[in-house]
């Protein structure tokens, strides 16, 4: 029974790729109808990226780490109870993702027509229904050898768009069990933070649209008001949820996770700088092609705009003690170590990988698609930075990637990158990505 179940497995996995590529086929022949004139991109491209060196350039991208103290996360442990491992919560993943060939037709339009998704996935309706998708990170970001403890784990991060006026913007993440591509379970965690001195815990209230989870550590965009540019959450200090309520924090009987069985509490957080043009990162990815591995950086543009998203980088701390946290100084300061201007608009994710940028660009108002170009950087007239997309469609638009994929997440032990599109969860090899830009 071993044998047959493992052959209708690799059954499958042929069946699926087929069934992939036949997606994009049929994808790019309906990209045969975007008009040239649609294409908000000439040919020329955006050019390579712009470098910022001056002081008043890079200093304003500082953050500042605020670590919540000790004592308030012991206080909250003691109440809850003895925090739990990743891999007790992935043995609780109850839910299953459904494999691009079992998605609908709607759901597979968001995939990109070119370069194509090799791997794709579909969460539920019933059970994402009032939750926008967001970023995704894995444990090829967590270690470089793409295992956490014995598990290949996926994070997806959701926040709730509808419910009541309290729940809006709640953060949850998804904690998906990746042994077996052929077969994805998952199950939730609500992030929060600590309030009282430990002694209760309120929902986050963001969009998670960047997330990188490095050594034990979460980074998770913030954007809920309290000038804080991004929090940290700590892989080893996952709780249980006790009483099953829509509710977020102590009650009667125990504690809620807004129905989630699990809450991650944060233990520290980053506040932007006082300066005029402050950092605020919409999206964030790891790069592990510097020395020290770091935390990329975007921010969000309109499309059609008349102002030049910044990317940047801010390097991890190498010192014992500060596992997975941002090199700071002595007074808590983070300061970029590199940062440039693109004039990609709609800019949504962003990678940088070898000396290779790559940014998303959001479908317009009129588009079905969106953009994936690969840039390098202007260093002078010997050696110009470039841009380049894929190319897709009879009219040769650029206009070949996801609507909005908010995040991008580089496996390196696998060579794929991971997104999310809408409900729909895929990967492709970085290799693919880069090739247009050859």
């Amino acid at each position: 029974m071993r044998h047959r179940g493992r052959h209708r497995r690799r059954r499958r996995g042929r069946a699926l790729r087929a069934f992939l590529t036949g997606t994009a086929l049929a994808l790019t022949a309906a990209a045969t109808m975007i008009s040239a004139s649609q294409a908000t991109v000439t040919d020329d491209g955006p050019g390579g990226l712009k470098p910022l060196t001056t002081s008043a350039e890079t200093v304003p991208l500082g953050l500042t780490e605020e670590r919540i103290p000790q004592a308030s996360l012991d206080r909250l442990a003691a109440g809850m109870g003895s925090p739990v491992g990743v891999g007790a919560v992935l043995a609780g993943a109850d839910r299953t993702l459904r494999d691009a060939i079992d998605c609908s037709a709607g759901e597979r339009k968001t995939l990109p027509v070119s370069p194509t998704a090799t791997r794709a996935y579909c969460w539920g309706t019933e059970d994402t229904d009032g939750w926008r998708p967001g970023a995704v990170t894995t444990s090829g970001d967590a270690d470089d050898d793409g295992v956490w403890g014995t598990n290949r784990v996926i994070l997806s991060g959701w926040s709730r768009s509808g419910g009541t006026t309290a729940d809006r913007g709640l953060a949850r993440v998804a904690f998906v069990d990746a042994n077996d591509l052929g077969h994805l379970v998952y199950t939730w965690a609500l992030l929060a933070v600590p309030v009282d001195g430990g002694r209760d815990y309120r929902g986050l209230v963001s969009h998670l649209s960047g997330m990188v989870w490095y050594q034990d550590k979460l980074l998770v965009t913030a954007d809920d008001g309290d000038r804080t540019a991004l929090y940290v959450y700590d892989m080893n200090r996952v709780q249980r949820a006790t009483v099953v309520s829509e509710a977020v924090g102590r009650v009667p009987g125990g504690w809620s996770a807004h129905g989630d069985r699990y809450v991650l509490p944060a233990v520290a957080s980053y506040r932007p700088s006082d300066t005029a043009g402050a950092a605020h990162p919409a999206t964030v990815s790891l790069d592990r092609s510097t020395s020290p591995d770091s935390l990329v950086a975007g921010e969000w543009t309109l499309d059609g705009g008349d102002r030049d998203a910044r990317l940047w980088r801010w390097p991890f701390s190498t010192l014992p003690g500060h596992e997975g946290l941002l090199a700071a100084d002595d007074t808590g300061l983070v300061q970029a170590t590199e940062a440039y201007r693109t004039e990609v608009t709609g800019v949504r994710g962003v990678l940088s990988y070898g000396g290779g940028w790559y940014v998303t660009r959001a479908a317009g108002t009129r588009e079905e698609r969106g953009e994936l170009w690969r840039q390098t950087a202007d260093r002078g007239d010997e050696d110009d930075g470039r841009a380049r997309a894929a190319v897709c469609g009879s009219a040769e638009s650029h206009l070949c990637w996801s609507p909005r994929t908010e995040s991008l997440s580089y496996w390196q032990e696998t060579g794929e990158v991971w997104a999310q599109s809408g409900r729909v969860l895929f990967a492709l090899p970085l290799t693919s990505v880069a090739r247009p830009a050859e």
